[in-house]
């Protein structure tokens, strides 16, 4: 499915078709982005139903030390059952680092720039996979569904076989199962 126009308002819809998606292809992990709780927040209900995976922007994202998802929120959802995960974005990191204080573009950045051809909900659904999967939150060599979005909420679904970080031109994007057409 395609929605005409990126952003939050999407959010309820692209996790509708998420969850029937992996339902219908028995997938049991499903991983999303959700900095503040609020996208996670609604898969709740389907706790029983999957292995729920949050990633978060890490801590210092955007200002030194800060986190965003408050520990009220973090403490809530795991204790609903929500693996949560907060570190380094796999695309970003170091290499963003040496572009902010010397200029220049890095692979890592190239990388994301090419995935974000499919939108900013697309890349960071693929790279919040191999993130869970580096970290142990999720299978080696299992379908996922991963959802994103372009800021706030959700817009964007994908089916996918992630690979490790060191493998990660093994990653194989299965099915988009939603994205927007205008991407910004």
């Amino acid at each position: 499915m395609f929605f005409e126009k990126a952003g939050e308002h999407n959010t309820d819809k692209t996790i509708e078709l998420a969850i029937k998606r992996a339902k219908e292809l028995n997938i049991k992990n499903i991983v999303v982005a959700s900095c503040e709780g609020n996208t996670i927040k609604k898969l709740l209900p389907y706790k029983n139903d999957f292995n729920l995976v949050c990633v978060t922007h890490h801590v210092g994202f955007r200002e030194p030390g800060h986190d965003e998802m408050a520990s009220a929120t973090r403490e809530f959802l795991q204790g609903e059952g929500v693996k949560i995960l907060t570190t380094t974005h796999v695309l970003a990191g170091v290499d963003r680092a040496v572009r902010n204080h010397f200029g220049g573009v890095y692979p890592a950045e190239i990388m994301a720039q090419t995935l974000r051809i499919f939108g900013q909900g697309v890349k960071v659904a693929v790279e919040i996979s191999v993130m869970a999967l580096d970290a142990g939150l999720i299978p080696y060599g299992k379908e996922i569904v991963a959802i994103a979005g372009s800021a706030t909420g959700a817009d964007a679904a994908i089916v996918i076989m992630p690979a490790h970080a060191n493998r990660f031109f093994d990653t194989e994007v299965r099915e988009i199962i939603c994205m927007p057409r205008l991407k910004k």
